[in-house]
């Protein structure tokens, strides 16, 4: 099966290389090397961008990427408290495991469980946030970035120099709540006109500690059970991010290298259940990847994409309290990609373009019994684009094949797991986007996408809790939608965009852990759910010069859901608790609101997050219920020079009104805290 593997990336790289010996250079491209930006031919995405970048970034009262997300329609963010607590992404409710995160364009991975801690990625050094449904509109891209749901792109700075200068230096320093201590420092130094490099390091320490105030009410009778003010203990973390890059021109092409490193201790404070408000698990992580990305033009209609990476991570859990089960395990898992992307446009207006990937992951760990697997995955993707002014279309067709192997613990005779079978997928996408005119302000937007996602090693192998013959998790996404774009304003409003999009998606044998035998705290993983999602998301923003140093930046977000669970038992029979209920941590409302007042190097700016009614099970009965929530978050910027230097500074105030809330069951978040920051560049 091996040999299989290796034959579909050989053909596919021996299509690119052919194309390769055919090449010839290509003149059309523009390199602005004072900003070290490579432009190519005006693009207008067949399905449009929410995106966040520049001011509008720095503006939020934001520490961390997913706080920044959490300010997109359409997404649910999973948080479970504090500056350490796990965060985690979910896009129109099709789970977490649907959602690509990528990092300078190359996806973030986690065979092990598929989550991703967006926690643990700072704003201090990302320059812009795109959320995509269904996938990019480009098709110049690896095949790895057709194969998800939904996809968030994460692009960290790139080194930019005034003119005559070779170093840049911004330091900046952050206090606050929950003693919070937070320096980072960034140098970028150019060496010629070609290549540039960056390095950059973060340190974050916080005991995290907050009052919270934790109530609950008897149902049916109104009968209050606990009503108690405390703090939150165990939830401090210390951790060091470095990051590295450099940056290089070539004769029409660029090429970029990255590495990143993050290593943190933290606290897991845990869900507050029968009277339990301590707990003292610990966590080590340490997470290591080297990256690189080429891009170049061969010939005047042809050009190539290649980017590799490896990525070693480390997770040390443990549990000391014997009262429960004392666990002390550590897992490792590695990650080896290579991906070869081509585009060759037939002629102005068409594009076709092929792509081949190849990944390889394993996991170890120290757990007795543990099954060893490594997975083998290959992708080919075919995709064409077609502009005829008024319509726009993009299609493509992406083949995936999963090979699992497992090296099993033989001493332990009841270990009898076997590797998952081999998965073969053809999985299309079909997008298309109508304007009146090139000029006009208004497009319409449709799209259809099928993919899946394969079981996590979790999912499968886990001890006593894997099923090696779980089935892949299938989406199917229809969207229809409206966008209008105006920046050709008069001198007060400079930009209005609207966008709104009617969905339904519905996944298919979804994966979920159910009771194994009689034993409630014993369970396995099955394909057992089938969901349905109808929804509406509506964004809209402006820009508003009441003078030339007065201006106000505002936007606005809306959500409807209704993510229903149809799962059937074994046999077909219905399970009459949950059958049509809204699935957990779903609202049916939530929006957002983000209002800027810049004047003269002052910034005043206020952001609204607000979430409606929901269950966290799909019992929607009164015992499930969780109300709704919302905070209103206040920051107050100040820009200035002194002796020559670019300086900042920033007070913020977080949950301005200390709302009581929960973003998940049995894990309060904390009431009014407070941040301070001093920024100083070079």
């Amino acid at each position: 099966m091996i040999k299989r593997i290796r034959f579909l990336l050989v053909a596919t790289l021996c299509v690119c290389g052919i194309q390769t010996l055919c090449a010839q250079n290509k003149t059309d491209t523009i390199y602005e090397l004072d900003d070290f930006v490579v432009t190519a031919k005006s693009f207008r995405e067949v399905i449009p961008v929410q995106k966040l970048s520049g001011k509008e970034l720095k503006s939020l009262n934001s520490f961390s990427v997913a706080d920044a997300i959490r300010y997109f329609s359409g997404v649910q963010l999973k948080d479970y408290g504090g500056i350490g607590g796990l965060k985690t992404i979910n896009i129109r409710s099709m789970g977490s495991h649907h959602v690509g995160i990528f990092y300078d364009g190359i996806q973030l991975g986690n065979a092990q469980n598929g989550q991703i801690d967006l926690g643990k990625y700072s704003l201090d050094n990302i320059d812009e946030i795109s959320i995509y449904n269904g996938q990019k509109s480009d098709i110049f891209q690896p095949a790895k970035d057709f194969s998800t749901s939904g996809s968030v792109y994460i692009r960290s700075r790139t080194p930019r120099f005034e003119y005559g200068k070779h170093h840049n230096l911004k330091a900046v320093v952050k206090t606050g709540s929950f003693n919070l201590v937070n320096p980072s420092v960034l140098y970028e130094y150019k060496i010629n006109d070609d290549i540039r490099t960056s390095f950059n390091a973060e340190y974050v320490k916080s005991s995290g500690k907050y009052k919270f105030r934790y109530k609950r009410v008897k149902p049916g009778t109104g009968e209050v059970m606990y009503d108690t003010t405390a703090v939150r203990e165990n939830g401090d973390i210390e951790s060091l991010r470095l990051e590295a890059g450099v940056f290089g021109l070539l004769n029409q092409g660029h090429w970029k290298f990255k590495t990143y490193f993050y290593d943190s201790e933290r606290g897991i404070p845990g869900a507050i259940v029968n009277n339990r408000w301590m707990n003292s698990q610990r966590q080590w992580d340490k997470s290591f990847f080297a990256q690189g990305s080429l891009q170049k033009s061969i010939y005047k209609d042809y050009q190539i994409l290649v980017n590799a990476k490896y990525a070693n991570d480390y997770m040390r859990y443990l549990n000391p309290d014997t009262t429960l089960m004392f666990i002390d395990n550590s897992f490792r898992q590695e990650e080896s990609y290579l991906s070869l992307a081509n585009q060759y446009e037939i002629c102005d207006n068409w594009s076709v373009s092929l792509s081949g990937d190849f990944q390889y992951n394993t996991l170890t760990s120290d757990m007795s019994g543990f099954t060893e697997p490594e997975r083998f995955t290959s992708m080919v993707s075919l995709a064409s684009s077609l502009d005829l002014g008024a319509v726009k279309m993009q299609g493509s067709l992406l083949y995936t094949f999963v090979n699992d192997m497992i090296r099993v613990d033989r001493s332990n005779p009841n270990n009898q797991t076997k590797a998952a079978e081999n998965k073969n997928e053809l999985t299309p996408a079909l997008f298309f986007s109508y304007s009146p005119s090139y000029q006009s302000p208004i497009s319409f937007r449709a799209y259809y996408k099928r993919i899946f996602r394969m079981p996590t090693f979790n999912d499968l192998y886990y001890t006593d809790v894997g099923n090696s013959s779980l089935k892949p998790e299938f989406t199917n996404q229809y969207n229809v939608g409206i966008q209008y774009l105006n920046s050709d304003y008069n001198d007060w409003l400079k930009k209005l965009e609207f966008q709104g999009d009617i969905y339904y998606n519905k996944v298919e044998n979804k994966i979920v852990a159910v009771p194994k035998g009689s034993g409630q705290y014993r369970w396995m993983m099955m394909n057992l759910g089938m969901v349905e999602i109808k929804g509406f998301d509506f964004s809209s923003s402006a820009i508003v010069g009441i003078t030339k140093e007065l201006f106000i930046n505002a936007k606005l977000t809306y959500t409807y859901q209704k993510a229903q669970d149809f799962t059937q038992r074994k046999g077909g029979t219905l399970q009459e608790s949950t059958y049509g209920g809204q699935i957990p941590y779903i609202p049916w409302h939530s929006g957002s609101a983000i209002l800027g007042i810049n004047y003269n190097g002052w910034g005043l700016n206020y952001s609204f997050i607000y979430v409606g009614e929901r269950y966290h099970n799909s019992a929607n009965i009164r015992e499930n219920y969780e109300q709704p929530w919302y905070t209103s978050d206040m920051s107050l910027i100040k820009d200035f020079k002194l002796r020559g230097y670019n300086l900042r500074l920033s007070a913020e105030v977080n949950n301005v009104l200390s709302q009581d809330y929960e973003v998940v069951l049995n894990y309060p978040m904390p009431k009014r805290n407070y941040k301070f920051s001093i920024t100083v560049e070079i």
